[in-house]
């Protein structure tokens, strides 16, 4: 169902993968209107094989998840620019999902939680629940559960890791 990579060497492993969680925002892509695909930047929290996002309770993406729940996300770990070479060094993950509205309201609360948490670590439970409790009607929890992820980062990486392998 899913393509396998052509550049297979430059693949990341799982350990890699996961890594991804440390992003702070990444592109998530829908099928939009009229064919044409439909990607915004949006922040995110990874929980296992689940990505959680907070939007507003109606607009345009929400529109397309109702008529296609598939999408993509993507994070890039890392973009170095080498103009020497005219190329980057870089490192990102592609996710491919589906993608639902939560309603049920522990679910959602659970989510903004772990948001929370995410973004701002340091803040107070008080605070943070401060702002949940403040932003609680109009928010909108999405959910993608991850059906397939690949990864892939620059042959210049993959060159400087077999380096450090073999001393």
């Amino acid at each position: 169902m899913f393509r396998e990579m052509r550049r297979k060497k430059q693949a990341l492993d799982r350990t890699e993968i996961d890594r991804m969680h440390y992003g702070t925002n990444g592109v998530l892509a829908l099928s939009g209107d009229e064919e044409y695909p439909y990607a915004v930047p949006i922040s995110y929290v990874q929980d296992g094989d689940v990505l959680y996002f907070h939007c507003a309770r109606s607009g345009h993406k929400l529109d397309l998840i109702r008529q296609n729940p598939k999408a993509s996300f993507c994070v890039v770990d890392q973009d170095q620019i080498h103009p020497e070479a005219c190329t980057t060094w870089f490192r990102s993950v592609i996710v491919f999902g589906t993608v639902q509205i939560l309603e049920d309201g522990q679910e959602k609360r659970q989510a903004i939680e772990k948001l929370a948490l995410k973004y701002a670590p340091e803040d107070s439970a008080e605070n943070r629940e401060r702002f949940i409790r403040k932003d609680w009607i109009p928010l909108c929890m999405l959910k993608m559960t991850i059906d397939h992820v690949t990864g892939k980062e620059a042959i210049e990486l993959v060159r400087q890791k077999e380096i450090t392998e073999n001393g």
